[in-house]
């Protein structure tokens, strides 16, 4: 009864289109412009990815620092590491070009070389005063020599951060507006007023300037993403496009095809402008994955339109039977792939959830657009050529059938042997994965802005940041020198960490005052003991000046204190050793009754969330396999079947998986996404083969051999064709400058190709080796859903 409803409704909706199709263009044309008028909508990310739920305790800690000391990622750097700017003109035009940033509206302040201030001792006031290293200008190379031994011999409170005393780096401190950070402001700042001022300096003084800091990564590497977006488009459709042509030397039927996923396209960009979505590393993505994911789509109706025409020669008829015959199959493979793509949606991730809700919506707008568009098209078309339809007797493909045929015949020995020995190989692969949670690996590293971050982290030990909180529970808590012992414990203990730079907190500012106190000596750059104390606070306290440069470290109230390191790039497995021994060194030296000591910071929130995903990659990739499990169960009403048709499409994903682990490629973001994508994929040839496996058994009278050869012809040259546009599509993905982009584009398209040939040469080798249990007629007699209609040449072709 379901059966004979699926089929008329599939009759009823090839009638409603060939009778319609002028007011379904024109809805097609409304809807369109109404998704293009969404477009306004579209913004793209000015913040980092971040991967945790808003209510895991990471990111609960995170907002709980922000609240108290504001965004942390607001510092940007400039360095020079060149003997010659120790000149007079040189040194000074550089504190000209640090003095010009503090002219713009965007920027809080700068700290340079020509701001540093000697902290000194005013004994008939009794206080400390602040006394700058360089007045007005540098007039001689004496006052150079001076100013290079004050700063790299006696000031080591300056050590680290704006100069390294070994190299004799020099760098700029330039310290955007807090609420500007995370905005398109910070945006227009890089671009149209730092990159060109620091261009017209090195030009000016042949001087090599050095950027970085979190501010100026995140702006290029948005402008990349954002770049990038119109590359993979471009590079799907032409791609895509001649293979398609290739195929099928058709222009008209390759522009037709041209046609849809353009207009798929336009409607993805508008569904991330309707949901307000931010074009992030992922989103950016999903443009040119509907172009491949809708242009097997197009084969399979043209495909099956062709055949059809070519078979009887009615137009008409042929359309009818291309959405009656295929619009189920396609919908059914298309809301698999959409699904995998689905799991994603029930993550707890805001990044992943976006991702799964636009990708799986615009598969589903992408077949709509393809069971209209293409069938109304045709309406309108001449009778196809006999040079269209040429391709349908090509020889090179006969042999490739004949090929799968035979191996599939004579070699299922070799093709169960071979399976073994991937399947065996690949488990011991996996357990040589490795996880990264870097925050700059995927980063382009031909980029100059790359070249920088790793200037910074040999120089300075890194630009990003990673912070500590220490809350003592009482006001003014902070400044008591047994908490800033304490403070000053666990400052040695990061210093000792080669990964970490030197940190800076009040602590360094206390040092600093002690060395005031004994004129500027710097062996007394230390913590005061308990009777200096007292007499240091009362100098400080009578100081009308402030040290701008540590103003941030400590809160209003004198509860909260910030120490502040940089980190290098370090993959997770370290980072966890560091945070570990950190933590430990935390518990032995603040006491849980008086301090709460919290370690945060953008870097460690981006490590966190790629193990959190790691984590949830086999919850999001075993609901996929659940749910189209689902889809089997309900279409073929068989536990075994949906074994079977599991066995072909697990294999490839644990090959996968096994050469990440060979190749040395990690478990990050990006390769996270590559078993729910390519599962929910590949499991579409899957469902195209069983279908026309079961109308073949039916069809020939329950005679398992013939039946499966018959499958194999009759749906291995669609398989062919589409498993090479997949795989060609997504390997696009490998000219992108981002490592995660190119790794994900890779190892999907490996992945379907395994797929392929595991869906030619494994499922119907298994299907002949179990037909006694599996291939009979309570199994498949009877499906909850006719996939594919019973041929019926008495079909009315008068719509």
């Amino acid at each position: 009864m379901f059966k004979l409803l699926t089929t008329n409704f599939w009759e009823v909706v090839a009638r409603l289109i060939l009778r319609n199709k002028i007011a379904i263009l024109a809805v097609i044309i409304l809807a369109t412009l109404f998704f293009s008028y969404q477009w306004k909508h579209m913004r793209f990310t000015y913040t980092e990815a971040n991967l945790l739920p808003d209510d895991n305790e990471v990111n609960v800690t995170y907002n709980k620092f922000l609240e108290i000391f504001g965004e942390e990622g607001n510092l940007i750097v400039l360095g020079v590491k060149d003997s010659t700017l120790f000149t007079v003109d040189k040194l000074n035009a550089w504190n000209q070009l640090s003095d010009t940033f503090k002219n713009y509206p965007e920027v809080e302040t700068v700290v340079s070389i020509h701001d540093l201030k000697k902290l000194v001792k005013n004994t008939e006031k009794e206080q400390f005063e602040l006394e700058p290293f360089i007045k007005d200008s540098i007039r001689s190379l004496e006052q150079v020599e001076i100013l290079q031994n004050e700063l790299f011999k006696q000031y080591p409170f300056y050590d680290n951060f704006l100069f390294n005393q070994t190299t004799r780096t020099v760098r700029t401190a330039i310290y955007l507006k807090k609420d500007i950070v995370n905005t398109s402001i910070r945006k227009d700042f890089v671009i149209d007023i730092l990159i060109p001022e620091i261009t017209k300096f090195e030009s000016k003084t042949n001087l090599d300037v050095r950027i970085s800091g979190m501010p100026y990564i995140r702006t290029l590497n948005s402008q990349n993403i954002v770049d990038e977006i119109g590359l993979f488009i471009t590079a799907a459709l032409l791609v895509t496009s001649l293979i398609f042509f290739f195929f099928f030397r058709s222009f008209r039927a390759t522009f037709i095809s041209l046609i849809v996923v353009c207009v798929g396209v336009m409607w993805t960009f508008g569904i991330l402008g309707l949901l307000k979505y931010e074009i992030t590393v992922l989103t950016a993505l999903i443009p040119p994955l509907i172009i491949v994911i809708g242009i097997p789509n197009c084969i399979f109706l043209i495909n099956k339109y062709q055949h059809e025409v070519q078979l009887h020669g009615n137009k008409v008829k042929s359309l009818q039977r291309v959405i009656t015959k295929i619009g189920n199959a396609t919908l059914m493979t298309n809301v698999t792939t959409a699904s995998g793509f689905a799991t994603f949606i029930l993550t707890e991730s805001t990044l992943l959830k976006e991702f799964g809700i636009v990708a799986s919506l615009s598969i589903l707008a992408i077949f709509i657009l393809c069971l209209l568009i293409i069938p109304i098209i045709y309406t309108f078309l001449p009778y196809p050529k006999d040079r269209h339809l040429e391709h349908l007797n090509r020889r090179w493909i006969g042999g490739f059938v004949d090929w799968m045929e035979r191996m599939v015949k004579d070699r299922k020995i070799t093709i169960y042997t071979t399976s073994l020995i991937l399947l065996v190989a690949s488990i011991i692969g996996i357990y040589q994965i490795k996880i990264s949670g870097s925050l700059i690996e995927d980063m382009p590293k031909e980029k100059e802005f790359y070249h920088d971050i790793k200037f910074f982290e040999k120089e300075f030990n890194g630009i990003m940041p990673l912070e500590f909180m220490v809350d003592t529970k009482r006001k003014r808590g902070v400044m008591k020198l047994s908490t800033l012992k304490r403070m000053d414990e666990l400052e040695e203990a990061i210093t000792e960490i080669p990964e970490l730079s030197r940190p800076i907190s009040v602590v360094s500012l206390m040092k600093y005052s002690k060395q005031a106190y004994y004129n500027g000596n710097p062996k007394y750059y230390q913590l005061p003991t308990s009777q200096e104390n007292s007499f240091i606070l009362s100098y400080a306290k009578n100081s009308t000046t402030d040290v701008d440069l540590l103003k941030n470290f400590v809160d209003s109230t004198g509860r909260y204190a910030r120490i502040t390191t940089f980190m290098k790039d370090i993959g997770t497995d370290k980072m966890e050793g560091i945070e570990e021994d950190l933590l430990n060194k935390i518990d032995k030296v603040f006491p849980e009754k008086q301090y709460e000591v919290i370690m945060t910071g953008k870097a460690l929130v981006f490590q966190k969330g790629t193990t959190y995903l790691v984590k949830n990659l086999a919850i999001s990739l075993s609901l996929a396999i659940l749910l189209i499990s689902l889809f089997m169960a309900y279409m073929f009403r068989s536990f075994r079947m949906i074994i079977v048709s599991l066995i072909p499409n697990l294999l490839p994903l644990i090959i996968t998986a096994g050469l990440m682990g060979y190749l040395g490629v990690p478990i990050k973001p990006s390769t996270i996404l590559v078993f729910s994508i390519a599962f929910g994929i590949s499991v579409d040839d899957t469902i195209h083969f069983l279908a026309k496996y079961r109308q073949e058994l039916q069809a020939n009278h329950w005679k398992i051999r013939k039946s499966v050869y018959g499958a194999l012809r009759e749906t291995g040259v669609s398989m062919f064709y589409t498993s090479i546009v997949l795989f060609f599509g997504f390997s696009v993905f490998i000219i992108s400058s981002f490592g995660g982009t190119v790794a994900l584009g890779a190892l999907v398209s490996a992945t379907l190709l395994f797929a392929m040939l595991s869906n030619l040469l494994l499922l119907p080798s298994l299907l002949l080796s179990l037909e006694r249990s599996i291939a009979n007629k309570e199994v498949l007699k009877e499906p909850s859903i006719n996939i594919i209609p019973e041929e019926d040449d008495s079909e009315n072709s008068k719509i």
